[in-house]
């Protein structure tokens, strides 16, 4: 763990996080155990007897006690490991301080060194290359592949670039792959100004497909893959470019099925940011192609960087990570300091930024102007403005253009390129807010986290508007790697000296996670590799997993306990008290029922995962703003300020979020901490005086001998609130859960080995023995999941729904349906395939159908779902019913698939929309129809353009003319304006 609360009492809090804290069982149900030899500490649970973790909680799967369990058993032949294991070896090669450089390559292969170029250089450079970049070049020369890890702006397009000119000396072919459309325009043009004989493939950009060197998305190369392009035969080099985006949870997979179809003739060349895992990364590569992978990693940085923070209510920068990479602890407490202040005057710190950049309704200038503002004034120039949400991005810019940035001159040039840019518009198109203010914006841009992806436009300084983003599921802190990727935009080589990152933070931030981001500490994995790697990986897993329950087996049946049977029933009694016991505390901790005891002066216990700080006096409580995950907000949480015995080192500098409790026999300090109120586990009927100022040391130590004081007194324990007599709480279900408790009790009390002698000692072996057995029931889930992977038993699922659709017959031949479905690829083949087999298409105009197609392209949320005319709500039906013939096979087959889930995946948010577009309306009149941003609507339409050209490949492999024809006319539709505006690099 990293510090006793930062990370989860300073975030956003949610119900969920605060459901999964471990709590202690309260009176009602701990004093179950108050009776055993060893229970004469607090009745609330401290016993080690009462407080004993469930053996397991998985419901009927669960390993009975008392019983040998049944283990699967499965032998090494079975798995064929000795043919499936990577079979690799890693040597380390001597290379100059600046970098490291080792290589994989197959086990039964030699390591030879690399030899030294003979002749001329395939390509020649300006300048004195850095030693990664002669590493990498040296590998390219000997025909080897090689991952080049390196920071941004450290110079890894070298490398590619001398793997193109190679190859066009050697009259061999060379893709160049990038995961968007955009940096792949960029490339090209860069490409294309140094060879000329370059093409570009991105799905809307068909340019010189003949040439020999290819720019293209990852996307275009796996679908060359899986037709067999005659492309593929003359290729000798493919060159990815930001391979660290195979970490991305959805897109990550083409990265990953793109590799494995690549023939092993085919040399490669990976330029990445600096990761933790290359070798790893390397060594699947090797297992793959059986080649040597070589690994070429450097963490210098040409421009170094200086990473300042600015807390939110504050009136200045703190430097926390200098130019040489240390992290200054005092200066990052300083800032959280700041924060903390904010939040005792009354500001919101916990809460979420408004659309206009301000906290609590301060009135003035945002802090996102004043810090833009600043860097102007200070020539710190120019800046990238990371925001994690469109809304906020744009009213930040929005902000910020009543500055005037430029010079005369500068202007005159932005006006140029704006009209040169802007000429393949339509009058209309030109009025757009987006076109006329896009010139108002050159020295400082406004950018989601896409813009970091790779595209070229280095700056000065880099500012982020929050320490947070919203991943599809929760709000969390951004990642290391995310900061590394953005931040490594400040700094241009050659023309800055340093480089400066702003980090604002407008929630308390633990140091570990300050560190982390802001040190760029790595660690775990960043790629993802969900089905080759991961098949691999679970078959040694397997075998592992069966070692591993061979020996709980061996370890379980050694353990003997005396009329075993007899103690199981007295374990799972006890059990089942604590588990009732959580069940009471939950209605304890509701604010309705709690609140009103928090008085000051209260005695509470406070614990936090596996962090006892024992009891303590509340001082105080305050309520918090809580965010949900989706916006907007949540019930409102609660933090209770308390004073408890903490480590002196833990509250040094006041950093109380980091606080920890005082070891035994440590003196420790007394010190006032923020506490989430579920943290707190019980509740005393005691109260005691407080000072009035517990600013003084000998006033905050003096409660600490009252406290002490009164734990003498109550040898039995601290007396408890009682739920029903002392806090009222008239609940139906606490009463029937307290008869429960009553119930387990008696029956614990009347058991025999309750007044045994020996009760502890019988007690400890039966919970390890329970825990034993949940071990091995980890480990069979373990052993189950590898073998369902070896038996690809999602694979014979899917088989038998494409069977029982039709796609293939039963000895699996490709019929019609799934000859047409192979011509989709970046929609729902399936639901498509069946909607053109059903004839749902054939009565619809080409803008029905255009807008129907729409459902499976836009991926977003909207806030408001759009009321559908019947001309386009009676198709909606139609492929919904379809969609739940699909869902419902799919069950039926044994698929993982929730109905509701499928269909809701199918959004028609721009149903009406594209409708409209595509009778002619301008793109001003569209916007207007919904609150989706500009951009989003751009791409969900180019996305659909992609879409209509396979339905009318589809359309054709069935000799399905009029329906061709159908598509075709959607596209010219839709495929207009300023929407399918050429990219100013082509």
């Amino acid at each position: 763990m990293a510090d006793a609360f930062g990370d989860d009492l300073f975030s956003v809090f949610d119900e969920e996080q605060a459901g999964s804290s471990k709590k202690d069982t309260p009176k009602s149900a701990a004093q179950a155990g108050s009776k055993s030899p060893d229970n004469a500490g607090e009745q609330q649970g401290d016993s080690a007897a009462v407080r004993k973790r469930d053996a397991d909680t998985d419901g009927p799967d669960e390993v009975v006690l008392g019983k040998r369990p049944k283990l699967e058993t499965v032998s090494a032949e079975e798995i064929n490991l000795s043919e499936l294991m990577p079979k690799v070896k890693a040597e380390q090669v001597e290379t100059v301080e600046g970098c490291t450089h080792e290589v994989v390559l197959p086990a039964d292969e030699e390591y030879t060194p690399l030899k030294p170029r003979v002749g001329k250089a395939a390509k020649e450079y300006p300048f004195i290359l850095d030693p990664f970049q002669r590493e990498a070049i040296l590998c390219i020369d000997n025909n080897q592949s090689v991952l080049v890890s390196a920071h941004t702006s450290a110079g890894k397009t070298v490398c590619a670039e001398y793997a193109i000119a190679l190859a066009l000396r050697e009259k061999q072919r060379v893709i160049f792959t990038s995961p968007i459309k955009a940096l792949s325009n960029q490339k090209y043009r860069e490409m294309y100004e140094e060879f000329q004989d370059v093409g570009l493939m991105t799905g809307d950009v068909t340019i010189n497909p003949t040439a020999s060197c290819l720019v293209m998305t990852t996307e275009i190369l796996r679908s060359m893959l899986y037709r067999g392009s005659e492309v593929m035969r003359e290729v000798a080099w493919v060159i990815f470019d930001e391979i660290h985006y195979m970490r991305d949870s959805e897109r990550g997979v083409v990265w990953e099925e793109t590799i494995i179809l690549l023939p092993d003739n085919v040399h490669h060349v990976f330029l990445s940011a600096t990761i933790p895992n290359a070798r790893q990364f390397a060594e699947w590569i090797c297992h793959l192609h059986k080649q040597p992978c070589h690994v070429v990693y450097t963490d210098y940085r040409p421009t170094p960087l200086q990473h300042y923070i600015f807390p939110a209510g504050g009136d200045g920068l703190h430097l926390v990570v200098d130019e040489n990479g240390e992290f200054r602890e005092d200066n990052f407490n300083t800032a959280m300091q700041v924060l903390r202040d904010v939040g005792d005057t009354g500001g919101n710190v916990g809460g979420k930024w408004d659309p206009k950049g301000r906290k609590g309704g301060t009135k003035g200038p945002s802090n996102v102007f004043k810090i833009v503002k600043m860097i102007m004034e200070r020539n710190f120039q120019p800046v990238i403005i990371f925001s994690f949400s469109k809304k906020e991005c744009e009213a930040y810019a929005l902000q910020v253009a009543k500055l005037d940035f430029n010079t005369d001159d500068e202007k005159k040039l932005v006006e140029e390129v704006f009209n040169n840019a802007t000429d393949c518009l339509s009058d209309e198109d030109k009025k757009l807010p987006q076109c006329i203010n896009v010139c108002m914006h050159v020295c400082a841009l406004f950018a989601t986290e896409t813009f970091a992806m790779g595209i070229n436009m280095p700056a000065r300084t880099v500012l982020f508007t929050s320490a947070r983003k919203f991943d599809g599921k929760d709000f969390r802190w951004i990642t290391s790697g995310e900061y590394i990727q953005m931040s490594g935009r400040a700094g241009r080589r050659g023309m800055d000296e340093r480089g400066i990152v702003i980090f604002m933070v407008d929630e308390k931030m633990s140091p570990a996670v300050g560190k982390q981001l802001l040190k760029v500490t790595h660690s775990g994995t960043f790629f993802k590799m969900s089905f080759a790697f991961h098949r691999k990986s679970m078959l040694v897993m397997g075998l592992e997993q069966h070692n591993k329950m061979k020996k709980l087996e061996e370890e379980y049946n050694a353990i003997r306990i005396p009329n075993e049977e007899s103690v199981v029933t007295y374990y799972k009694i006890r059990q089942q008290l604590a588990k009732l016991g959580k069940e009471i505390e939950e209605f304890i901790h509701k604010p309705r029922y709690c609140l009103p005891f928090l008085q000051p002066g209260r005695l509470v216990r406070v614990k936090k995962e596996d962090l006892d700080f024992g009891w303590g006096l509340v001082v105080n409580f305050h309520k918090k703003t809580n965010v949900k995950a989706g916006g907007g907000d949540a019930d409102p949480l609660f933090v209770v300020e308390v004073l408890l015995h903490c480590s002196k080192d833990s509250v040094k500098n006041a950093a109380t979020e980091a606080a920890k409790p005082a070891g035994p026999g440590e003196k420790g300090e007394m010190q006032v901490v923020p506490v989430i109120l579920h943290l707190i586990t019980s509740i005393s009927s005691v109260r005691l005086y407080i000072p009035k100022d517990l600013r003084p040391y000998d006033n905050r130590q003096s409660m600490l001998k009252s406290i002490q004081e009164v734990q003498k007194r109550f040898l039995d324990g601290v007396p408890l609130l009682d739920p029903i007599d002392d806090m009222g709480i008239k609940d139906p279900a606490l009463k029937k859960v307290i008869q429960k408790v009553e119930a387990f009790e008696h029956r614990m009390y009347t058991h025999p080995l309750h007044s045994d002698p020996n009760l502890e000692a019988v007690y400890t072996l039966c919970e390890k023995k329970a825990l034993i057995a949940g071990d091995i029931k980890a480990a069979k889930r373990e052993l189950k999941k590898a073998r369902t992977v070896l038996q690809m038993d999602e694979l014979k699922c899917r088989k038998r729904v494409i069977r029982r659709l039709g796609f293939a017959t039963s000895s699996d031949v490709i019929e019609m349906k799934g000859r047409v479905a192979c011509e989709i690829s970046s929609a729902d083949e399936l639901l498509l395939t069946e909607m053109v087999f059903n004839g749902l298409f054939n009565d619809l105009t080409a803008e029905q159908a255009t807008a129907l197609l729409s459902c499976f392209v836009f991926q977003e949320n909207a806030n408001e779902m759009p009321k559908l005319t019947e001309q386009l709500a009676g198709p909606l039906r139609q492929m919904q019913e379809c969609a739940k013939r699909i869902a419902k096979v799919s069950a039926e087959a044994k698929l993982d698939v929730d109905e509701d889930t499928y269909l809701n995946q199918f959004r028609p948010h721009l149903m009406d929309v594209v409708y409209t577009w595509a009778n002619g309306s301008s793109f001003s009149q569209i916007c207007k129809m919904t609150d989706v941003f500009e951009g989003s609507i751009i791409r969900c339409m180019r996305r659909l353009e992609e879409l209509l050209r396979q339905m009318c490949q589809a359309a054709k492999a069935i000799g399905n003319t009029e329906l061709e024809n159908k598509f075709a006319t959607g596209i010219t539709k839709i495929k207009r304006d300023i929407v399918f505006a050429a990219s100013l690099y082509l």
